[in-house]
Parts: structure tokens; C-alpha cells; sequence
């Protein structure tokens, strides 16, 4: 079976984030990125694009940063999308089920930070 290309990951959309990473998958290895896909190096990219995500509110105020413009709103949509992709890929890498991991800090931080 020849192996499935990016668009053939996406003729519907993605359903859950299982999808998403096996269209990750696909699009890293159509570009032969698997060796630089060590998790220190998706790590690394992570910090990055979470700091390129940060830079858009540099200077704003509280307010500014609530009310973006349409423009900037998508270009802030697209540092996250960035920060998530690599975050995906990072998990991906270390066999880590981010949505057990998030729903097991939940409980977490719900003992360390009790409702009033």
C-alpha cells in the first residue's frame, strides 16, 4: 500500500487529535525530517514558536491583548497552531497521551488549588 500523503490525511477533517498526529506523521516523513525530530529538538522548536507566540502581545496592554484586530488575530492563531503542532509531535515522540496527561493535571491542580 503506497503511504498516505498529507492531503489524503485531510479529505475529512480531523476528528481527534490521533488524526492529527498521524498526518503529522506523514507530513515529517514526505519530508525526511524524521532525524530531526529528536524530542531535545522538538523541545527546542516548542520554546521558539511559544516565544514567536509571546511576541505578539509584547508591548500591549491588558485590554489590547483581550481586543486583537483580525490580522492579528490570525497571526496569533497561527503561533498556536505552531506551539500545539510541536507540542503534538513532541508527545508523539515520547509515546506521552496529552490528553491523559492534561486530564490527570486537572486533578492535580484541583487538590493544589481547591475552589473556595
Amino acid at each position: 500500500m503506497a503511504q498516505e500523503t498529507v492531503r489524503e490525511c485531510f479529505k475529512e477533517p480531523a476528528q481527534d487529535i490521533t488524526q492529527l498526529v498521524q498526518a503529522l506523521r506523514v507530513f515529517a516523513a514526505e519530508r525526511d525530517w524524521a532525524p530531526y525530530h529528536s524530542p531535545k529538538n522538538l523541545a527546542a522548536a516548542l520554546s521558539v514558536e511559544a516565544a514567536e507566540l509571546l511576541e505578539h502581545f509584547q508591548w500591549l496592554t491588558e485590554a489590547q491583548s483581550r481586543s486583537l484586530a483580525p490580522v492579528k488575530k490570525a497571526e496569533v492563531a497561527a503561533e498556536a497552531a505552531d506551539v500545539f503542532l510541536y507540542l503534538l509531535q513532541l508527545c508523539d515522540q515520547l509515546d506521552i497521551d496529552l490528553i491523559q496527561a492534561a486530564r490527570l493535571k486537572m486533578v492535580v491542580n484541583a487538590v493544589k488549588y481547591p475552589a473556595p
